[in-house]
């Protein structure tokens, strides 16, 4: 039998199927789906079995399989067939896909040893001799870091095979194992030997009074604790063949300390009935159709989630919940819990690779139905899906932007088509893309006008904060938003205060000769962070001290610009000193669970007031807010992307929806600097359909999607002149390449030109309809692929670009 590979070396010239064959030993073991090793050249690498046939192509002889490194295989057929399609379509290699898959637990790591060889006695040179004193074998990496001046002494005595090189491939995680203690011998024999035992073996009588009471296996941790005693004791009982003591897998569970509410189904108002028709039907069926499930925020999106997936679990059938990273809130994990307790796995990046890892494996042993999680989650390894959710599906964290490039949503639904089933796209405020889709009938819409018992969508106020500077208000808050939050605190409600960006201060000035400190690597100002006093950049992670007087012209007129979260809170805690203030950004939730425990807190309302960057924008449902304040509305705007309109409109409707969603109305308070801009404006109506219309008129008369498809290639490498001859052969291999009718722009120098000390050029393609595209693109790739020629040299294609800067 010979099975067909891809190995684990992203590069052109291997991107293709390797042919090995199957030793008789491993012919049960070997499915389409395992890991195998397989010698590729001198090494031993990973590789991902695709495909088995009877013979081979070719007389050639074949290279045997080393090892198999799954009991069962980690992708189905189902995905092996995603993972070249997505190679295709997000021009990448087929072992990036298909690694993309799985857990980071899974990824291969390799090392080499250096080893005397057996049954040889070789006379080594004395320098040799120390070398392997301490045993046979010693690692390569040790070497080339402590005694890199041998290496050629050892590759000579390689090649007189005296010495040999032997290469490992591992994962980069274990499985956890606990120790159980079980009884090793019948009931009756253990009260005999109790009886037998002498006065002073009381603890030894204890253990074995609790073994005849339950011969069930039970953690050795937690039999010392019940009885109160030690190790020493139960290992005496192992040692007299009474009791044994076995190691058993166990699962890393994230939310083992948490206990949640089981919660029965609501019933559903007659919108949500008519919302949830179409979703059940393509369930009942077993048909593949994309719904748009288009709601105002508090409308009860959710709720319809949680009743269509249980239809499809009591069809027998798996479901796929993704949520946006910053929207997957404990409050979110919840709920999903408590209506199908242990039937879910929760996959997101606040856990532990470790946890990660179990709860991946979960879904692969079939023993939950339900993967809740952010984008990753896309390809839970369920071989029997019923229905795919995407949750806030207008958001920018379902674009992966790192190779393979996929969008979650096109991931989705070629899974739902491959498994007949419906995918559900929902949203208050969905991506032009997709309701432009929606009004074409590709997609099927379903609509939730109102929210849950009719209650009122907030009354939203736009403060025009030049207005405020007139008035001689130099404060970061208005007079209004200020009065606001005096009031809530004083009736005893909440306050949600947003500010779309992190740290103290965005940057430095120099207010005589405008000096602002940039990043010595990258081409962007540094941010000042007060809690650690220090300028960071925000791409590389550099960090320096900020200067008492400007680098550039000595004066001591230098000053702090801009507003970051701590700079509120202390600004906060001058003017509201009474209020009780918890900040959410990338630095206060950095540690584990930080998340969770802040929320938690704010949730028992030991807290006024929840500050923060976007995360705290959605998934949050808060009975006691009833205000909302948007800082700095306007600052995506300026962005040089041409979704930055849409972004700003999102974000202020979805922070919107966070106030009045229970009893007590709500109120939001908007600040910015360009009150009339038709995204802020339209925001604070509520009115979607008109920022719609508006914003695809933009896009026609600019070429922009959802009129135009656009990708994007990035060239960067450390010497800025072999940047752009590169990018400026590259834009001219495409005009040659493509048809007419294709728009290409540039080669112009990247929005953040160089990061990391890399140069940045980009060029951009807008097409209705390309057939040469991806051949196009794929010459590219290939042509500047060659590690050798190209060393530092980088291309990276981009077929959905969310982001052009």
């Amino acid at each position: 039998m010979i099975a067909r590979v891809v190995v684990d070396v992203p590069a052109s010239s291997t991107d293709r199927l390797f042919d090995y064959e199957i030793p008789e030993r491993f012919t049960e073991t070997v499915q389409v789906g395992t890991r195998v090793t397989v010698p590729f050249g001198p090494r031993k690498i990973q590789g991902f079995v695709v495909d088995i046939k009877d013979k081979p192509d070719t007389e050639r002889k074949l290279k045997t399989i080393n090892d198999v490194r799954d009991v069962e295989p980690v992708l189905t057929e189902e995905l092996i067939h995603l993972g070249f399609w997505m190679a295709e379509q997000t021009a990448c290699f087929a072992i990036s896909a298909f690694q993309a898959m799985l857990p980071a637990a899974l990824k291969a790591s390799y090392k080499k040893e250096i080893r005397v060889c057996e049954g040889n006695e070789p006379e080594l040179p004395e320098p040799l001799q120390t070398l392997f004193s301490s045993g046979r074998r010693v690692l390569w990496d040790d070497v080339a870091k402590e005694a890199g001046d041998l290496l050629p002494a050892i590759q000579r005595h390689v090649r007189t095979g005296e010495l040999e090189v032997v290469h490992h491939v591992r994962d980069g995680m274990g499985k956890k194992t606990e120790r159980y203690v079980l009884p090793a011998v019948k009931k009756d024999r253990l009260i005999e030997e109790r009886k037998a035992l002498s006065d002073r073996a009381f603890q030894q009588k204890r253990v074995l009074d609790f073994f005849v009471e339950s011969d069930e296996p039970v953690l050795l941790k937690e039999l010392l604790v019940a009885i109160d005693t030690s190790r020493a004791t139960v290992n005496a009982l192992v040692k007299k063949g009474l009791l044994k003591q076995e190691d058993r897998e166990t699962y890393r569970d994230p939310y083992r300390e948490n206990s949640f509410r089981p919660s029965k189904p609501l019933r559903l108002t007659e919108e949500q009935e008519a919302a949830i028709a179409p979703i059940a039907a393509a369930v009942s069926k077993g048909v593949h159709e994309t719904i748009l499930l288009h709601g105002v925020t508090g409308s009860g999106k959710t709720e319809i989630y949680l009743q269509a997936i249980a239809d499809v679990l009591r069809r027998g059938r798996e479901a796929i919940v993704l949520v946006p990273e910053i929207a997957l809130t404990p409050q979110m994990v919840s709920r999903f819990k408590g209506r199908f307790g242990s039937q879910v796995a929760v996959l997101h990046s606040g856990l532990s690779k470790g946890e990660k890892y179990d709860e991946w494996r979960k879904i692969q042993r079939r023993e939950v139905t339900v993967a809740v999680g952010a984008r990753s989650a896309v390809f839970a390894p369920f071989s029997n899906i019923g229905l795919i959710i995407i949750d806030e599906e207008h958001e920018s964290s379902y674009k992966q932007e790192e190779t393979p490039r996929y969008h979650a949503r096109d991931v989705a639904i070629r899974r739902g088509e491959a498994h007949r089933c419906p995918v559900v796209l929902g949203s208050a405020t969905p991506a032009l893309e997709t309701y432009a889709r929606a009004e074409k009938k590709v997609y099927r819409l379903a609509s939730l006008k109102e929210r849950i018992n009719r209650k009122a969508l907030p009354a939203v106020q736009v403060v025009d904060m030049r207005q405020e500077l007139r008035n001689d208000n130099r404060s970061m808050f208005s007079s209004l938003l200020f009065d606001a939050l005096k009031q809530r605190i004083a009736a005893g409600q909440q306050s949600v205060l947003l500010l779309n960006r992190r740290g103290f201060s965005t940057f430095l000035m120099c207010r005589d000769c405008g000096f602002v400190p940039e990043c010595p690597h990258c081409d962007i100002s540094l941010t000042y962070h007060k809690n650690v006093s220090a300028l960071k950049c925000h791409y590389c992670g550099y960090k320096q001290s900020p200067p008492d007087a400007c680098p550039s012209c000595e004066s001591t007129y230098i000053r702090f610009f801009g507003t970051g979260t701590q700079r509120v809170e202390e600004e906060l805690a001058k003017v509201l000193p009474e209020a009780r203030v918890i900040r959410m950004d990338v630095d206060t939730t950095s540690r584990k669970g930080m998340h969770e425990k802040l929320l938690r807190t704010f949730a028992d309302r030991k807290a006024d007031i929840l500050l923060g960057t976007q995360m705290i924008a959605k998934g949050l449902d808060f009975p006691n807010v009833t205000l909302v304040g948007v800082l700095a509305a306007d600052s995506m705007l300026h962005l040089p992307d041409f979704r930055s309109a849409e972004r700003t409109f999102q974000l202020l409707t979805q922070v919107s929806g966070r106030a009045g969603r229970h009893e007590l109305p709500g109120e939001v308070v908007v600040q910015s600097y360009t009150p009339s801009h038709y995204s802020i404006e339209l925001a604070s109506r509520h009115d979607y359909m008109t920022f719609y219309q508006k914003e695809m008129e933009q896009r026609r008369l600019r070429k922009y999607p959802p009129y135009y498809f656009l990708a994007l290639v990035t060239v960067s490498d450390p010497d800025v002149t072999k940047t752009a001859a590169i990018a400026e052969k590259i834009a001219a291999h495409l005009k040659g390449a493509l048809t007419e009718r294709a728009i290409i722009l540039g080669p112009v120098t990247a929005a953040i030109p160089r990061i990391k000390d890399r140069y940045r050029y980009q060029c951009v393609i807008k097409y209705k309809r390309e057939p040469e595209l991806i051949r196009a693109l794929k010459e590219i790739q290939e042509h500047y692929g060659k590690p050798a020629q190209n060393k530092d040299l980088q291309i990276s294609i981009d077929l959905t670009p969310q982001l052009l800067m």
